[in-house]
């Protein structure tokens, strides 16, 4: 789910950015909903910090009762909410420096007075991209239920024995799948590492990884130490970050 929470004084303006948000998600399967408000209430301030999953802001820097700078600054600082994606639009271009020299990793700062709707498109798909970064899932079907799991939940993936399915242990869950090991990779991405013949962890997922004992430790507490021998080195630059 893709939540854009939108603040706006302008109805019109309000219309238009529904308008082109639609126009772009209608590329992308993704569920979206969109919140809009006409200024920086308490109601807006509750969605923005309560709000679950993938959020994207679109906010006017200037309202009759607040600022979009300082909005952006309670996102990220106060909610300590440095993974959401916000946009700054204004009908002031002379904010746009200001608004850029805060460090508010904003996406863009859109003039409304300048080709406002492609460049809103462009933004949206940089967006976009780090959306699929992060919240990218494998969607199948297994014995007539449809799954769509997160990548990013996915700690790791399992060869059953004796078997042509797998088993993926994602948070405190275990979902089945049909197909071999290898077959599964190739859906996935290049966070996920195959340990050994039979099994892949999420790179994401592991806390520490000691090279001299060959253990690895994930994020859920549970230790794991069957990784090859020609694996191990890859391993350690992976974890490291080295490649």
């Amino acid at each position: 789910m893709i939540n854009f929470i939108i603040c706006e004084d302008e109805p019109e303006l309000l219309k238009e950015y529904q308008k082109q948000i639609d126009k772009f998600m209608m590329k992308y399967d993704i569920d979206y909903k969109c919140y809009i408000f006409n200024c920086y209430s308490k109601d807006w301030k509750k969605a923005a910090k309560n709000i679950k999953g993938f959020k994207i802001f679109l906010l006017d820097i200037k309202t009759d009762d607040g600022s979009g700078i300082d909005a952006a600054r309670l996102i990220r600082e106060e909610y300590d909410d440095w993974v959401s994606m916000i946009i700054m639009i204004s009908g002031f271009p002379e904010y746009k420096y200001e608004a850029l020299g805060k460090r508010l990793m904003l996406v863009d700062f859109i003039n409304k007075l300048d080709h406002p709707t492609k460049k809103l498109q462009d933004s949206l798909l940089i967006c976009m991209k780090n959306y699929d970064n992060k919240y990218k899932s494998l969607k199948y079907t297994y014995k007539n239920v449809a799954y769509n799991i997160e990548f990013r939940n996915i700690i790791k993936i399992e060869k059953e024995m004796d078997s042509k399915r797998c088993i993926i242990y994602a948070d405190d869950t275990l979902y089945h799948i049909q197909g071999s090991l290898n077959d599964i990779l190739k859906r996935l991405d290049k966070r996920f590492f195959k340990c050994n013949r039979g099994v892949a962890i999420n790179i994401e997922q592991i806390q520490s990884y000691n090279f001299t004992k060959n253990v690895v430790v994930l994020k859920n507490g549970e230790e794991f130490k069957d990784i090859s021998r020609s694996k191990r080195r890859e391993l350690y630059n992976r974890v490291r970050g080295v490649v």
